[in-house]
């Protein structure tokens, strides 16, 4: 018994031994691991002040972008609202149908839902200058019907300030930011549009060179919409201010200076 006690002993001396030099490995790994957890919460820190400078950066090439070559601005127009004159012509028409009158024009049906438009078509919004704007409510359709005419009227086109050829340049000016943009801020674009001079496959790029199909045009323009409005959400805009059809308010917005988490 007295044996068998002392091997339990010595067992349990080295036991103890062995206990002794795992809690100092566990202490060392410990020590470690908290060196590691400062590493890295350092490391955290330091990329997190990089993405600051580097959307600092972004935020300041396209502020000057959008200073210097692709002003975006907003053109009061001189159309007067409908009801006012509809209250002059009609000197029989009451306040409320003038009310009426005025608040349809101020509404837009979205999204199953009729929600008030106070830009719908009594601005417009101008990129480059302003002589090449764009309809502030998205009504293209003087181009496509544009398009349509002069396919039945023979002759050279004289006409420098038609609407048609404003809105080709603004929109072609518009996909040429946005491509900038994208590469800028280093985000992807969920569809493919072309600004270059060069003929592919599908034929010329889009909005500048040849007149484009009223399908090809709207397609198009649904394409640029959607790739603004990516990069808006990527940007974090208030959603309150976006519109899916507003093309160039969108952008403005985008890249307003007042757009707090531009450039991350």
């Amino acid at each position: 018994d007295t044996e068998g006690l002392l091997r339990i002993k010595e067992e349990n001396q080295k036991h103890y031994r062995r206990a002794q030099r795992h809690q100092e490995k566990k202490e060392k790994i410990q020590r470690h691991n908290r060196k590691l957890g400062d590493l890295v919460e350092k490391k955290t820190y330091d990329l997190k002040t990089q993405y600051e400078h580097l959307a600092n950066l972004r935020r300041s090439h396209i502020l000057e972008l959008t200073s210097v070559i692709f002003p975006i601005e907003e053109v009061k127009t001189s159309m007067r609202d409908p009801a006012d004159v509809s209250s002059e012509s009609d000197s029989a028409m009451t306040s409320s149908t003038v009310s009426k009158l005025a608040e349809a024009r101020r509404t837009t049906y979205l999204s199953g839902r009729w929600v008030c438009d106070d830009h719908n078509g009594d601005t417009s919004i101008s990129i480059t200058g302003p002589w090449i704007i764009l309809p502030n409510n998205g009504d293209y359709s003087a181009y496509y019907n544009w398009v349509e005419e002069k396919k039945t009227t023979q002759g050279p086109d004289m006409e420098h300030n038609n609407p048609a050829h404003t809105i080709s340049a603004a929109l072609c000016y518009a996909t040429q930011l946005v491509n900038t943009l994208s590469l800028i801020l280093d985000v992807n674009l969920p569809k493919k549009l072309c600004n270059r001079q060069v003929k592919t496959q599908q034929g010329n790029h889009e909005f500048c060179g040849e007149n484009l199909s009223r399908h090809r045009f709207t397609r198009a323009v649904k394409k640029l919409n959607a790739n603004i409005l990516h990069l808006c959400f990527s940007q974090h805009v208030n959603l309150d201010l976006l519109h899916p059809l507003h093309t160039l308010r969108n952008l403005m917005y985008l890249v307003s200076p007042d757009t707090e988490n531009l450039g991350r």
